[in-house]
């Protein structure tokens, strides 16, 4: 029965690659040659009578597996998309550090505890999906090395935590984390600056907090926080411009009070200004007038013909009011005057 599967996908596979057979043997020096073995009930990786280097995409999605030869795994060299999504997988191989081309990787509804470290080595990678698995954790320094992943799916796990790493990944444009146990996310996510949908909502209650660094998100289009415990949103997101979406069902939310959210995502904004502002707002000026008390320049008595009066001390003698508001010293009570290095009036 694998002896007539594995012919049947061979021949298929050739048949795939439309004109002459110099055309498919061009293709297959090029590792351009796509093989598809999903839904064949598959319980262990197939013996292929091709050279595994000329693959470029591998197609075993919805069959039974429960491993993959590490062997097979790094003979891959030219693939560039891997499909194993529903099967029965426990571990990925290391060997899958190897494959420096892959740039598509769908290990989603498995049963995946913890991804391979090597995982960091496929520099290449862009889209990640390991929704519906079992992972508690992710790779420390994913974030570090990834640098050209684009979405990062793991929805519908057991995290408790997203790395530090993660606020590396520049390049990242969706990031969807639903679905988990999350308590917080990172708090320097400022640097995501292409992420535009980010996707932290039914993270069963565990979810109080957003950082402020979700105000920082430059390109954010959609946030969905929907469905966790969290009674205040930051009020950096009221300077997301870009936002066009924003769920926040299903939270015990104060600040902003729901009225606002029932007008438009305009008035949530607007209110998250204006609270930021007002929170920012600097303390009132103080006249130069205040600054002459606090200087103990304004706390003496002046005398006068018809008695004493509170006024200005020039500290090295005091002069009468007359005597003050003549042309001679009328320059000398100017605030630029009085505050400068000389403090004492000159004849």
């Amino acid at each position: 029965m694998m002896c007539e599967q594995q012919q049947q996908v061979t021949f298929m596979e050739m048949s795939k690659n439309k004109g002459d057979h110099r055309s498919r043997r061009r293709c297959m020096e090029e590792g351009r040659v796509r093989v598809d073995m999903s839904g064949m009930s598959l319980d262990s990786f197939p013996i292929l009578s091709l050279n595994l280097a000329t693959i470029s995409n591998l197609d075993l999605s919805n069959n039974n597996l429960e491993s993959i030869p590490e062997s097979m795994t790094a003979r891959l060299l030219n693939v560039v998309a891997l499909d194993v999504h529903s099967n029965q997988l426990k571990v990925l191989p290391n060997s899958i550090g190897c494959l420096s081309k892959l740039k598509i990787l769908n290990v989603s509804s498995n049963l995946l505890h913890t991804l391979p470290k090597t995982i960091e080595n496929c520099k290449s990678l862009e889209e990640l999906n390991a929704n519906f698995n079992q992972l508690s954790v992710l790779p420390d320094t994913i974030g570090f090395e990834l640098i050209n992943l684009k979405k990062l799916s793991v929805n519908a796990n057991k995290l408790g935590f997203l790395p530090q790493s993660i606020s590396h990944l520049t390049s990242l444009r969706v990031l969807d984390a639903r679905l988990n146990c999350l308590r917080f996310l990172p708090e320097d996510m400022e640097n995501l600056i292409n992420l535009e949908v980010l996707n932290v909502s039914q993270n069963f209650q565990c979810l109080e907090n957003l950082p402020y660094s979700l105000g920082l998100l430059v390109s954010l289009v959609e946030l969905d926080v929907s469905y966790n415990k969290i009674t205040s949103l930051p009020d950096s997101i009221g300077c997301l411009k870009k936002l066009q979406k924003l769920c926040v069902e299903g939270n015990p939310l104060v600040s902003p009070p729901m009225e606002v959210f029932e007008q438009s995502l305009q008035a949530v904004k607007e209110y998250l200004c204006e609270k930021m502002k007002a929170g920012q707002r600097p303390p009132k000026k103080q006249s130069w007038v205040g600054k002459l008390v606090k200087c103990t320049t304004f706390n003496g008595k002046i005398g006068g013909r018809r008695g004493e009066r509170e006024g200005f001390i020039m500290i090295s003698e005091y002069r009468s009011i007359e005597g003050l508001a003549s042309p001679r010293y009328t320059g000398l009570l100017s605030p630029r005057r009085l505050f400068s290095p000389r403090t004492y009036l000159t004849k």
